[in-house]
């Protein structure tokens, strides 16, 4: 996730560009940069946050009224000055921004390297800027139309060149795009809020469209060139509700940007037949092989994701798997050695108890193996092997969209260790491979049912107490819906195995209690059926979270939230979006501060 700008009209273009910058800085803050013309290209960038770039412009202005910028946050290549965007050729007369992934980013590099290429950055968007200036004859949407057709992924591309003054083009193939239309100025940006105080009136450009910007509008036609008639959409949010996409709070619009996460933490790494492309990721076959046990060490959030990791490596891999805090790996003396993978999960990869447990292990002499959401960070600096999951900044500090792609992580890898043992049969690969491909549809599915989830917040605001159980898998989804309620909502909660209630918390089961239970995983179906009865005897309230085809369970719960069919492996994935949503329409309907809880940090970086 990156934020996009351009601007073509009578006014300076760099003033405009930074401020919409700074207002999309939700959006990316690893660098930034802006490209400006007035018959000469000229490019100014720099890592970290907008405030660097304009000390820099504060001594090296540009001038120019047609102008392109970026704010980054990192996917491929560190964040730093060079990696930062615009990326121009090596004419310095094609000048590319990018938001999204190339997937066959390597293969362009190498054969435009073969054609004499020189690269400046280790960014896959700086392919983008060569392709285009090869393809250019006169005409540069028909180059850019050339570049699209050569570029897989998921992406928007904002293109200018100094040939064709007075003109911007650019592309979407899913990554967002609109365009706001003033007074013979023109405005491009990956979202509406960067703009908004400049006019109200915008195109939403759709993906595989393509979109020509000058002073006097747009001219929106397909990718393959056929014209799109759109009338423009007028907003009548406010700018701050505009900056959360029209959601009332940062986390609901996280939650409904989880399709997306998933797309762009699949793209380029996951084949239709199970084969998976790890990018950052250095190990070889024979290592993968000979890895005797998995650890996964984490905090919070990122601790419930490990533990859906250990069951998906336990049961694809057939490997010993466990996941430890990792404030008491860190003081356990654990029994690590050099025949085993230690995976640390953290969203910041500046979580210090994940830190120390970490280097514990690698110090001890197990490869080590970080699943993070940002480029340049520590924990991806000490690591052997990284894997980004591209989920973008997460403003919301009760953590959906970064855990989301968190999941994802663990099943490319399972996928990727499976091959490599040969543990993984090819039709299981491609089963779940397929079902990873589906999964944002499916997603968007469970996300267009958020009326049942706000008609099981109306049952639980007013609780005092709230159980959440489930086995296995459903187990540790418990879990993370447990911890999003009690975060947000301020509601006591808890979280156990199914068969666990029994032995204990049954005896706080009364008269009106919801109790909470994932049924998604069908092999223990009936033994949580078992538990949903002990509850409903001493007149617990069931909310269930259940398969579309489930209909046993009408018959024993009061509300059920439901999902799609799919592979009970793949569940977690979804499973989680209905307990997400119930979290926060609890917290909407108690009044509560829901993306900044109290006594809670986004990133905690201390013991």
């Amino acid at each position: 996730m990156c934020g996009i700008m351009g601007y073509v009209g009578p006014q300076q273009a760099g003033p405009i560009l930074i401020d919409g910058l700074r207002r999309l800085e939700y959006r990316g803050y690893d660098s930034a940069g802006i490209a400006v013309t007035n018959g000469v290209i000229n490019v100014r960038k720099a890592r970290g946050k907008i405030a660097n770039l304009e000390d820099i412009l504060s001594s090296d202005p540009v001038t120019g009224s047609i102008g392109i910028g970026h704010t980054r946050w990192a996917t491929h290549g560190a964040p730093t000055d060079a990696n930062a965007h615009p990326h121009t050729d090596p004419t310095g007369e094609f000048v590319v921004v990018h938001n999204g992934i190339i997937e066959n980013y390597q293969s362009l590099r190498e054969e435009l390297a073969s054609q004499g290429a020189k690269w400046s950055s280790e960014t896959d968007s700086e392919v983008l800027a060569h392709l285009v200036a090869r393809e250019y004859d006169g005409d540069l949407v028909a180059a850019v139309r050339r570049t699209v057709a050569l570029s897989e992924g998921a992406y928007a591309m904002v293109v200018m060149t100094k040939r064709e003054p007075g003109k911007i083009v650019a592309v979407r193939k899913i990554s967002p795009l609109v365009v706001g239309l003033g007074d013979r100025e023109t405005f491009l940006a990956s979202d509406i809020p960067a703009v908004l105080h400049h006019t109200r009136d915008f195109i939403i450009i759709e993906d595989d469209e393509l979109v020509i910007v000058t002073e006097d509008g747009a001219q929106v036609e397909t990718i393959a060139g056929e014209p799109v008639d759109r009338d423009p959409i007028h907003i009548t949010w406010d700018a701050e509700r505009a900056e959360k996409g029209g959601y009332d709070h940062f986390m609901l619009k996280e939650i409904h940007e989880q399709p997306a996460v998933v797309t762009e933490t699949l793209a380029g790494r996951l084949d239709e037949d199970g084969t998976v492309w790890l990018e950052d990721v250095a190990f070889d076959d024979d290592y993968a092989r000979a890895i005797g046990r998995v650890w996964i060490t984490a905090c919070g959030t990122a601790y419930h994701a490990g533990l859906i990791g250990q069951e998906i490596f336990r049961r694809v891999l057939r490997l010993p798997a466990n996941v430890e805090y990792a404030h008491e790996l860190r003081y356990a003396d654990p029994i690590v050695s050099e025949d085993e993978l230690t995976i640390a999960i953290s969203q910041s990869g500046e979580t210090a108890d994940t830190l120390a447990a970490a280097r514990l292990a690698s110090e001890r002499g197990s490869r080590l193996m970080a699943i993070t959401n940002v480029v340049g960070s520590t924990l991806s600096r000490y690591a052997d092997d990284i894997f980004y999951t591209r989920a973008g900044p997460e403003i919301s500090v009760a953590s959906t969209k970064a855990y989301m792609a968190m999941l994802i992580a663990q099943y490319l890898l399972a996928l990727r260790l499976g091959a490599a043992r040969g543990t993984v049969e090819p039709k299981v690969a491609q089963d779940l491979a397929r079902g990873l491909h589906r999964m944002p549809g499916m997603l968007e599915e469970v996300l267009r049912r958020e009326e049942s989830a706000i008609a099981a917040a109306e049952a639980v605001k007013d609780a005092n107490d709230v159980y959440f159980i489930g086995r296995g898998l459903d187990f540790a989804i418990a879990l993370e819906g447990s911890l999003k309620l009690k975060e947000i909502s301020y509601v006591h909660s808890e979280a156990m195995p199914a068969g666990e209630l029994k032995h204990g918390t049954l005896a706080l089961i009364t008269e009106g209690v919801p109790v909470v239970v994932i049924m998604t995983q069908r092999s223990v179906y009936d033994k949580t059926i078992s538990a949903v009865q002990e509850v409903k005897a001493r007149g617990g309230r069931i909310i269930a979270v259940a398969y579309d085809t489930d209909t046993e369970i009408e018959h024993h719960a009061d509300i059920v939230l439901r999902i799609p069919d799919m592979d009970d492996l793949l569940a977690p994935v979804a499973a989680v979006v209905p307990l997400q949503l119930l979290a926060y329409h609890v917290a909407r309907l108690r009044g509560h501060d829901i993306d900044q809880p109290r006594n809670l940090a986004k990133s905690v970086t201390v013991e």
